[in-house]
């Protein structure tokens, strides 16, 4: 099968950076035909020694404008991808599928005033890339990151955040952003110490932020932890946020590509 009718590109990594042990950032060279909204994923492809490609979905940390791709990836020990990918240099290949996939994006949504965005670890990743498209800051009155981890060295990206907010087109709107780092197993000044779940549950994340989580307003948009989507998800329902879907726009949408 030639390159042409093959259903990715060979990519290069240019760039490395790893935050802990178990945590890394890389960037690769995009093909010039790779499009994608915010939010959206890519799948991914390495090749193993045996010559098969194992795939597996990840999410865009780069803006849709940016000539390059970044990811940000776990290492899973024995993890039949992540211990491929680790091992790659700057340099080294990697395949991109030619389409963008996923629904956590703002299209989802047809209204709303309060946009929240909830993640754990690497689910940060798409948020990342959101607050980075203009459109997210036309659109709502407040935006709200939710950033939950476990320890406070794995709290990765405050530089881009900082940054994101400085710039030509965000400056103006720098007020609506509320950045809510969240670290569950120490103690740390600045930071909130419950996971997500028990944040809304007893109203701290609300009483917080000084907004409501409620289905008149509010549009939340959840990443990271199998466990916690669910969770959040359940917590949402109760108060009458349901799922967003073609047929029914609701407040919420979430990813699933685990």
């Amino acid at each position: 099968m030639n390159a042409v009718q093959e259903k990715f590109t060979r990519q290069r990594i240019t760039h490395l950076h790893t935050w802990t042990p178990s945590l890394f950032s890389f960037r690769c060279t995009r093909d010039a035909g790779f499009r994608f909204t915010a939010g959206q994923f890519a799948r991914l492809g390495v090749r193993k020694a045996s010559g098969a490609i194992v795939w597996r979905g990840y999410s865009m940390v780069s803006s849709p404008f940016d000539e390059f791709l970044e990811f940000f990836s776990i290492v899973v020990p024995g993890g039949e991808f992540t211990s491929e990918l680790s091992q790659l240099k700057v340099g080294d290949e990697i395949l991109i599928e030619k389409l963008a996939h996923g629904f956590l994006t703002l299209d989802r949504f047809v209204d709303g005033r309060y946009l929240w965005l909830l993640s754990t670890g690497t689910g940060v990743a798409p948020f990342l890339s959101m607050l980075q498209d203009f459109e997210v800051w036309q659109r709502f009155e407040r935006i709200i990151l939710v950033y939950s981890v476990r320890s406070v060295d794995e709290l990765a990206y405050r530089d881009l955040l900082d940054e994101i907010v400085t710039r030509d087109y965000v400056a103006p709107y720098a007020d609506k952003f509320t950045f809510v780092p969240v670290v569950t197993r120490e103690a740390v000044a600045g930071c909130l110490g419950a996971r997500i779940t028990d944040l809304l549950s007893t109203g701290e994340l609300e009483q917080h932020v000084g907004v409501p989580v409620e289905a008149e307003n509010s549009r939340v948009l959840l990443c990271g932890n199998p466990e916690m989507v669910e969770d959040c998800r359940m917590l949402l329902q109760q108060r009458d946020m349901q799922l967003s879907l073609t047929r029914r726009p609701g407040a919420v949408a979430v990813e699933n590509y685990w």
